[in-house]
């Protein structure tokens, strides 16, 4: 019987492409681990997150980078953050667990999610055309972030740099949120 070995591999991984002034880039090996605050304990899961980040847990609807500039937390509700970081293995939950020491409550969401960075001048151009939420620099900061819909599909929507954008929707429809993006960039340029 053949010996075989499954790696893996991020839904859109490799994917680089321009349309004019837009960037569309899949980030390689970006790992997700969730962050749960747990009922009664919120005060130590956020003093635990402040020790092993180095920054507080950001209000909601914003990220910081981590002090040490290894790390992401996108704050997306109350009592729900989102840590991205680098990480080649499947090990990402464990390795944040370790960080908060039980404080809070952490599941590894990589696979649940696929990742795609826009950037560039006509970045905003081209969102504007599937989100509903306003990205104007006046209503959406660096470091803000929000959940939505693009086309049909479920998007966290963040803002990470004067005109750069990490978007994430869920893996299963991969593809279908790629080729929205890519659409609304081709129309924008």
């Amino acid at each position: 019987m053949p010996d075989f070995t499954l790696i893996s591999a991020p839904p859109l991984a490799g994917y680089d492409r321009s349309f004019g002034d837009i960037q569309l880039i899949a980030p390689t090996d970006l790992a997700i681990v969730s962050i749960a605050l747990p009922l009664g304990g919120e005060d130590a899961a956020k003093k635990a997150i402040k020790t092993a980040f180095g920054i507080a847990l950001p209000e909601v609807g914003m990220s910081n980078v981590a002090k040490d500039k290894t790390s992401s937390i996108m704050r997306l509700a109350v009592d729900q953050a989102f840590v991205l970081f680098p990480s080649a293995t499947p090990d990402a939950e464990p390795q944040i667990a370790a960080k908060l020491k039980g404080a809070a409550y952490t599941t590894d969401q990589t696979d649940g999610w696929c990742a795609l960075q826009i950037s560039g001048p006509g970045a905003r151009r081209a969102l504007e055309r599937i989100c509903p939420v306003d990205l104007h620099p006046n209503a959406f900061a660096v470091n803000a972030v929000a959940r939505t819909v693009m086309e049909h599909m479920g998007a966290i929507v963040a803002r990470t740099g004067e005109d750069t954008f990490l978007l994430l929707s869920a893996s299963s429809s991969a593809k279908s949120f790629l080729h929205a993006v890519e659409v609304s960039a081709q129309n924008a340029t």
